[in-house]
């Protein structure tokens, strides 16, 4: 930023484990949002090294890494970004249309509770029914990663577990390697692994040996 140089990561050195739910956890302005943004191909590090599998992230061009995004990561964000205009339906039906071995959107909204409610439009649905349908609409085409940034930041507690309970059940039931980040303690206690983040490093590395329910954790 004109003459200040910002590191928004200092020397970050991290692997992911197919199949665990990791939490980013750390204060604002700690690198976890440039972390995740880097991970599902959406910045590039000025430096170092970043792979996918054999996948060379860090060194693809922008082609290749849309192509990385579309076909391997799904994003849920804190703020829901439903079209309006569609239905729950609809909304996660647009993803089936750009990629080749999606699940059906009535089974991707069946897993995060919401059968009942595929004909009705954003407006008729609560904060936490919406972000659960952005649940949906980033794990119907089967991603290998999960990238959740402050998936509960606008939810109350309660329904905050529900969104929760989904990604919880989307990781078991698809193997879905999921990534969260929040400045939340208490989300820590759902991961498997707990990398703790301040002024843009790591500064632990929390291996949980007993992970707990979403529906008992306190915040």
């Amino acid at each position: 930023m004109g003459e200040v140089l910002i590191h928004a990561l200092r020397g970050v050195n991290l692997e992911v484990y197919p199949g665990e739910i990791m939490v980013l956890l750390g204060p604002s302005g700690s690198g976890k949002s440039t972390l995740l943004n880097i991970m599902g191909g959406l910045d590039v590090p000025s430096s170092g090294e970043v792979w996918f599998g054999e996948f060379n992230l860090g060194a693809a061009d922008d082609p290749s890494r849309t192509e990385y995004r579309r076909k391997e990561i799904g994003f849920i964000f804190q703020f829901y970004n439903l079209i309006p205009s569609l239905t729950a339906l609809e909304n996660v039906e647009l993803i089936t249309e750009i990629v080749q071995q999606s699940m059906q959107a009535e089974e991707a909204l069946k897993m995060v509770g919401l059968e009942e409610r595929l004909h009705h439009f954003p407006s008729q649905l609560s904060g936490g029914e919406q972000q659960r349908v952005a649940v949906a609409r980033a794990i119907v085409k089967k991603p290998r990663l999960l990238l959740c940034d402050e998936p509960t930041g606008a939810l109350d507690h309660k329904t905050g577990r529900l969104v929760l309970q989904a990604l919880k059940k989307v990781n078991e039931e698809l193997g879905t390697t999921t990534i969260i980040i929040t400045h939340n303690a208490g989300i820590a206690d759902m991961a498997d692994r707990v990398v703790h983040l301040a002024d843009g490093k790591i500064v632990q590395i929390e291996a949980k040996q007993q992970k707990i329910n979403p529906d008992q954790l306190k915040w």
